[in-house]
């Protein structure tokens, strides 16, 4: 299938916007090769035909090249962090009616994260977290709000019995919470970006991209903070020349723009 995967690339960026030029590439084809083999298609010109016919077909090839791996206060020092330094730093600067995006949000664990973690500090009616991701599945997930032990294990106790309902063998994610958050579908690569923000979160996402998709993102999101916001950023990332692009780095995963 190597003689075509050019071929593949632009036709998958008219159909749906992505541009796997973007991703590593030696990883990104691993994962689509499998996909196309488990569907019994061969050739990426068979594989085409079927995403622009199938619905089901679509939908799964999205879900499956997007990485949605997330979980609730995934890093729990970080937050920690966050809320001890960064989010009392940011309501001194902006008062309570912080605009906040968490970009690349996945099943919602994080955007979820955010309104319990601003609780502490703001009363919820004045929290409003925008939230984006590529993956429109993702987003109907988030949108349920069903969870299971692993996603919520490191949320604190006093949240996990107020906030989650046990439901079977899953945790629902009370409805005052999920009214905190508005999603949206976006792609980072394409799309128009929000302005004016407050503070950004996007995290363990940029490490499937290319240096050079990396560095256009970062500095997407450095035009949308505006002067004293913050981006928060992954365990697994870094921006090296944040310097070069105008942020302050405050510790390993915070950067302001001053």
């Amino acid at each position: 299938m190597e003689f075509d995967y050019e071929y593949f690339k632009k036709e998958i960026l008219k159909l749906t916007q992505i541009d796997l030029n973007a991703y590593k590439e030696r990883q990104m084809k691993r994962r689509i090769d499998t996909l196309i083999g488990k569907r019994g298609i061969v050739g990426y010109d068979n594989y085409v035909d079927a995403l622009k016919t199938d619905a089901e077909i679509f939908d799964e090839f999205i879900n499956y090249i997007t990485i949605n791996v997330s979980e609730f206060y995934r890093n729990p020092e970080q937050w920690e962090y966050m809320d001890s330094i960064v989010f009392p730093e940011l309501i001194k600067r902006f008062g309570n009616n912080l605009k906040i995006w968490s970009a690349a949000c996945s099943t919602g664990d994080e955007p979820y994260s955010l309104v319990m973690a601003l609780s502490k500090h703001i009363p919820l009616d004045n929290i409003k977290i925008y939230a984006t991701d590529l993956d429109k599945t993702v987003i109907a997930k988030a949108k349920t709000g069903l969870y299971d032990a692993k996603s919520i294990e490191a949320v604190p106790d006093e949240f996990k019995s107020k906030y989650f309902t046990k439901v079977g063998p899953s945790y629902k994610i009370a409805d005052e919470i999920k009214e905190r958050v508005e999603f949206h579908q976006h792609n980072l690569l394409n799309d128009q970006y929000p302005t004016d923000y407050h503070f950004i979160v996007c995290r363990n996402v940029l490490i499937y991209f290319t240096d050079e998709a990396k560095d256009e993102i970062f500095r997407k999101y450095y035009k949308s903070l505006k002067n004293g916001g913050m981006l928060f950023i992954g365990s697994t990332e870094q921006i090296i020349n944040y310097k070069e692009i105008g942020y302050v780095r405050k510790n390993s995963f915070f950067y302001e723009k001053p």
